[in-house]
């Protein structure tokens, strides 16, 4: 069995499959540091954890109560949210790159440090378990350099400041579940609280929506998207570089046009806030795609994930209404399962001895 861990800022959730990437269990503990649950299964606990080693001790203590013990395990997998220019593929959780890891902290200061913090733990209480990650970034490193490259001097270039793109695992996932019936050039759209989307060919992401950041791009829950560095450079000058980092991700986008990020809720109003927020997700969704379609030469489908993607079919309708001048192509629903990828990738790297 392969147990995975995807450890985020004030959670750690955990999924457990076995080697036919059947989902077995999953589980999370949220609200590190203050009150929180434990949950697993059908099973709501309420409990407080200090830190991830803490939520994990107690992860793991009901996992092996629900008779899937640590000795149980063949394998960990965890996700890691940026693995720079170096790691672009899946990978076993060797001295090398976890420092490699370390060392492209300054580009998800947010992430990977919570990212690492799970695997540390993990490896303080199973030293000889095999631990292995994939990245969320890697799927778009297939884009070529006009794509990731900013017209900006190479010194900023070189220093990293350019685009890598999000949602890697999400996409790699849809491409494994499309298996041999995989389109040549597939245009997918992750939608939910944050939204991109992904000019896919031949299997390979050639373009994707987001750039140095997950701020870029579509308009999304909190997020922005798309803003001119000079507005940036404004705002930031009447606020601050904290202040404006804050209201770019956690106070723009839907939330900013209608006072919420909840796109269930916007579609369920009838006012005109809540319906021109719709109109810009999806209006802008739709010319991110005409971008992306040009850059992999035509489209033969088109994929919906995310939990947006998924569920609200609304929202898929305008966009697709919107894209009608490329044709009538293919519309296909792929749930969302980084987690299974992340299995998926483990298990292969074990088939091949690393």
């Amino acid at each position: 069995m392969i147990l995975v861990l995807n450890a985020g800022s004030s959670s750690l959730k955990i999924e457990v499959f076995d080697d036919g990437l059947g989902s077995i269990i999953a589980g999370r503990v949220t609200n590190l540091g203050t009150d929180g649950s434990l949950v697993l299964g059908k099973t709501k606990t309420a409990i407080k954890t200090r830190d991830h080693a803490q939520a994990l001790e107690v992860m793991l203590a009901a996992l092996a109560q629900a008779g899937h013990p640590l000795s149980s395990f063949t394998a960990a997998a965890h996700r890691v949210v940026h693995g720079g220019t170096i790691l672009t593929a899946p990978a076993r959780l060797l001295p090398p790159v976890l420092a490699t890891i370390e060392s492209v902290i300054p580009l998800a200061p947010l992430h990977n440090p919570n990212n690492l913090a799970g695997i540390y733990a993990l490896q303080k209480m199973a030293p000889d378990l095999p631990q292995y990650c994939s990245f969320g970034t890697a799927f778009h490193a297939t884009n070529p350099d006009v794509a990731t490259r900013y017209a900006i001097p190479q010194t900023h270039h070189d220093a990293g400041i350019r685009r890598y793109g999000f949602h890697g695992l999400s996409y790699a996932n849809l491409v494994a579940d499309f298996g041999a019936d995989l389109p040549q050039h597939l245009l997918a759209f992750h939608l939910g609280n944050g939204a991109s989307l992904c000019a896919i060919k031949n299997g390979k992401s050639i373009a994707t929506s987001m750039g140095y950041s997950p701020l870029s791009g579509l308009t999304m829950g909190t997020r922005s998207g798309d803003i001119d560095g000079a507005a940036v450079l404004r705002i930031s000058k009447s606020l601050g570089e904290d202040e404006t980092d804050r209201m770019l991700n956690k106070n723009s986008g839907l939330q900013a046009l209608a006072g919420d990020n909840n796109m269930k809720t916007l579609l369920e109003r009838d006012d005109d806030d809540a319906r021109f927020a719709v109109d810009h997700f999806c209006y802008w969704a739709a010319r991110h795609a005409g971008s992306a379609i040009v850059a992999m030469g035509g489209v033969d489908a088109v994929a919906f994930t995310g939990g947006i993607g998924e569920n609200a079919a609304p929202i898929r309708d305008r966009i697709m209404a919107q894209l009608s001048c490329f044709g009538d192509v293919p519309v296909h629903v792929v749930a969302a399962d980084e987690e299974k990828q992340i299995a998926r990738d483990a298990l292969a790297l074990i088939a091949q001895g690393r």
